[in-house]
């Protein structure tokens, strides 16, 4: 248990700041990213595994649209919470 806990904190120590990153065999989520704002650094994993955000928005469907504005509407809250929530690397990277 301790040696995997020592692995983490190596691998968090390598991970370059505000850098999102896929995370294709974790069970859950879909993404980790070390974020760092005024001094402090937390590891955030987002994303649900195996679920498409939006697509490219360009040519994008009514559909699409209204689906990735629903996202950001419901998620408004914690989206503005900045860099050290999910819900902003979430709207960032997927949507």
């Amino acid at each position: 248990m301790a040696d995997r806990a020592k692995a983490q904190k190596l691998a968090k120590d390598r991970m370059a700041c505000n850098k999102p990153q896929r995370t294709p065999n974790h069970p859950t989520k879909s993404h980790v990213v070390k974020a760092c704002e005024g001094g402090k650094e937390k590891i955030i994993r987002f994303g649900q595994q195996g679920v498409q955000g939006s697509p490219k928005k360009q040519g994008e469907s009514q559909s699409y649209r209204k689906r990735r504005e629903s996202f950001k509407a419901r998620h408004a809250k914690n989206i503005s919470k900045g860099k050290m929530s999910a819900a902003y690397w979430a709207d960032r990277e997927k949507w």
